[in-house]
């Protein structure tokens, strides 16, 4: 009787544990931008990490390759954010940013564009399949690891000719676009990598002249987890046109957005 008991409690414990994993605690962070990065872009991935001996990034593309048609994006992007919000939160820009991100791209038809944090290609693939003809689509991306899997995820949809994929940290990169790819300057750059580096890689374009009368610069996640001092510098600046795109961190109910500033030159 005592080891059927010891068994029932085992029981009844990895039940209650399985279920605050699967279903209890992800519902609680939905509404909390803290605790939803450090439950899954912490704990949630170490363990993964650790049991699968995968990296995420790794296991979206396994996604990817498993439910995505070879050479269609927009089943790339369906394979991803299913992913994401059915299976394992990523720190994409998210199918309802990605909405808006779409629009602006749709709306300024752009021939040069930089995307500032390539992660596993997920807004590079968003970005490119809109593209005019003839554009030119450069994406940087400091981890190695996450460059590789993006490579593979732009080459699933079939995009890997619109996109120049350079790996390095972009404080060293910028002042080397123009001399190393011929591009003149920027007329969209999508800012989605290290929140500190906002600001000071956006003064560095600007001192590069990469961004001119008319560049438009999108920033993600400026509201959680946040770039305050990029959203003070763009919004009280006389050299830029700044707007709130509101919305939710990527697969939450977290408030999060996109900031929209075209630079109206010095």
């Amino acid at each position: 009787m005592m080891w059927l008991s010891l068994l029932s409690g085992l029981i009844v414990g990895a039940a209650v544990l399985c279920a605050l994993y699967l279903w209890v605690i992800p519902a609680a962070v939905q509404y909390h931008g803290g605790l939803a990065l450090l439950w899954h872009d912490v704990i949630v991935e170490r363990v993964l990490d650790t049991l699968t001996r995968k990296s995420r990034p790794q296991r979206l593309l396994k996604a990817v390759e498993g439910k995505a048609t070879l050479g269609d994006p927009q089943s790339v992007i369906t394979a991803i954010d299913h992913f994401c919000r059915h299976k394992e939160w990523a720190m994409n820009v998210g199918d309802e940013k990605g909405s808006i991100l779409d629009s602006l791209v749709i709306e300024l038809s752009p021939v040069n564009v930089l995307e500032l944090g390539t992660y596993c290609g997920y807004s590079t693939v968003r970005i490119a399949r809109l593209l005019p003809p003839g554009a030119r689509f450069i994406t940087l991306e400091f981890n190695p690891d996450y460059a590789a899997v993006a490579r593979q995820v732009i080459g699933w949809a079939g995009l890997e000719d619109k996109v120049q994929l350079v790996e390095g940290a972009s404080g060293d990169w910028i002042p080397r676009l123009r001399e190393h790819f011929g591009v003149q300057m920027f007329d969209l750059v999508f800012l989605d990598h290290w929140k500190d580096q906002y600001l000071p890689d956006t003064k560095q374009l600007e001192e590069c002249g990469l961004i001119q009368k008319g560049t438009v610069l999108l920033a993600d996640n400026v509201i959680c987890p946040g770039t305050p001092d990029y959203l003070k510098y763009v919004r009280n600046s006389p050299h830029y046109d700044s707007r709130y795109y509101r919305s939710h961190l990527e697969y939450t109910k977290v408030e999060d957005g996109l900031e929209k500033s075209v630079f109206l030159g010095f």
